[in-house]
């Protein structure tokens, strides 16, 4: 039987769940199984660690510490701009999401935390950091890699 290693190409449905027990994700619940690469880093390290070894048809219960998921809250990447570095006919609310640019080449996803008068708060955290996290995994297909 066949297992995982990197390289592999997999298939697999998930489901996300906080310490509290709250769902954050399904592909079950979508009904599209998640397919990567293992070892191509697509998946958070202590995530894609864990599926190493195992084999189609498998379950598991995955634990991921948040420091081998998204990392800690950090306070530093919250920040108040000035109203007037956004478009005018954006309409800034809380929770709205999107890219701002670091340079040429990356970027980071930000989130509106609040708009008070002409100040816009921005959260630059992945929204799962702090987060330690759960995984209910079933292994569907792995396609070996070729070489």
């Amino acid at each position: 039987m066949s297992t995982i290693k990197n390289g592999d190409i997999i298939a697999m449905h998930y489901t996300g769940i906080f310490d509290d027990g709250q769902v954050f994700d399904s592909s079950v619940e979508r009904d599209e199984p998640l397919r990567f690469t293992i070892g191509d880093g697509e998946l958070i390290p202590g995530l894609e660690k864990e599926l190493l070894g195992m084999a189609v048809g498998e379950k598991k219960r995955i634990l991921v510490a948040m420091t081998d998921a998204y990392g800690a809250w950090e306070e530093e990447l919250v920040r108040d701009f000035p109203r007037e570095l956004f478009p005018t006919d954006m309409q800034l609310e809380p929770g709205l999401q999107f890219a701002v640019s670091l340079n040429e080449e990356e970027s980071m996803l930000a989130t509106v935390v609040e708009v008070i008068d002409d100040v816009v708060t921005l959260d630059a955290n992945h929204p799962l950091a702090g987060e330690n996290l759960t995984f209910d995994v079933h292994i569907l297909e792995i396609v070996p890699d070729p070489d």
